[in-house]
């Protein structure tokens, strides 16, 4: 998952960012036009021209590869599967979707969907290639290129290892073929890192004959799909390991609850320190007003913790990221993960009874598997 960035807005009402490495690739994808393609191919262009069509070409460019992600995102709504939203970042864009699909046919259609739109506009720009006079030279060349290189980024995408897309259609039809999800999803997998050392390899190979930003970018597009196809098959393990437990099973009961005024060090060296509780609760005569965490103890600094009080420093309960009782763990590992936090509350009738935390989830996880559940 691609987190952080600048907000652009939203499209068809999902949210679009720019990961602060885009700004990485698209200096470098413009460079490498106004410095090399045009100048090499159209040799009576000036600079300015250059540059010019450069900036133009990699902002369509990387709009094409919205379209691309956004459409992966589209269908997938439209099935009924939760977006988070669209991150462009250094090796093009991720759709955020939030949940496996579940049955073949659906993650076929997510699936292909990006490459449909990645060959529509290679068609798109190809036929306004052919479509404009060649008095129109910097439209041709231009489109020229986008056509390309959107067949391109198809034909890429469509390679057979997870998770790129072609990946994913692979996994829909062993999964439709086999019915086990997690079967296909090795198989899948497997041919994802295959393909990713292929790259490596062939990235080193580049190294070695000169050619070392070719090489160097493969390498690491090798490495990058690799480990992401580890990570997913990984992923979907962990996930069908928690279905059918629920946040219940694992939750600690002991929560402690302290006055609004108690201070940070009464907190640490009375509630924290002796049991190691970290279910803090704030409020009185039974009414919870919010939680305290490590964390929230830890951003004060250690000479202030006598003369700040908890409500100084808690969420309060509002403003908290909770779970009922009978949550899915799967969704839970997912919640903690989206938000970023080390504790969820589990709340039920208003009331908290009782805190996940992450260090609890991981231990279940690693359990689980020793035991070869």
């Amino acid at each position: 998952m691609i987190d952080g960035g600048i907000p652009l807005g939203r499209l068809f009402g999902i949210p679009i960012r720019l990961h602060f490495s885009w700004f990485f690739i698209f200096i470098l994808v413009t460079w490498l036009l106004a410095a090399s393609y045009f100048p090499g191919t159209y040799q009576g262009w000036s600079t300015a021209a250059s540059i010019i069509a450069a900036v133009i070409t990699s902002l369509l460019f990387f709009s094409s590869v919205l379209a691309h992600e956004l459409m992966h995102s589209v269908v997938a709504r439209a099935s009924g599967i939760p977006v988070k939203g669209i991150t462009l970042f250094i090796f093009g864009g991720v759709s955020q979707i939030t949940e496996e699909p579940r049955v073949p046919k659906v993650e076929f259609r997510v699936a292909i969907a990006g490459p449909a739109t990645s060959l529509l506009l290679g068609l798109v720009f190809g036929a306004i290639f052919f479509a404009v006079p060649e008095r129109f030279e910097a439209v041709r060349a231009v489109t020229f290129w986008l056509g390309s290189i959107n067949m391109v980024l198809a034909v890429f995408n469509l390679l057979p290892g997870f998770p790129l897309d072609g990946g994913r259609v692979l996994r829909s039809i062993l999964w439709w073929r086999t019915g086990n999800l997690r079967k296909a999803t090795r198989w899948a997998s497997t041919a994802g890192r295959v393909i990713g050392f292929l790259f490596i390899f062939a990235g080193i190979w580049l190294l070695l004959t000169g050619f070392w930003l070719n090489g160097l970018w493969l390498a690491f597009i090798g490495w990058f799909l690799s480990n992401a196809a580890a990570g997913s098959y990984r992923q979907l393990v962990i996930q069908q390991m928690l279905q059918g437990h629920d946040a219940s099973e694992i939750m600690t009961q002991d929560c402690v609850m302290v006055a609004p005024d108690t201070t940070i060090e009464k907190l640490v060296n009375e509630y924290v320190l002796p049991s190691g509780n970290r279910c803090l609760t704030v409020g009185e005569a039974g009414h919870v007003q919010g939680l305290v965490t490590l964390k929230d103890i830890r951003s004060v600094p250690r000479e202030k913790w006598s003369g700040v009080r908890v409500t100084e420093v808690m969420t309060p309960i509002d403003k908290l990221k909770w779970v009922p009782p009978d949550e899915d763990l799967a969704k839970v590992l997912g919640t903690l993960t989206q938000q970023d936090i080390n504790q969820l509350p589990v709340v039920e009738g208003g009331r908290i009874v009782g805190m996940i935390a992450r260090d609890n989830l991981l231990a279940f996880i690693s359990m689980r598997e020793k035991l070869g559940m």
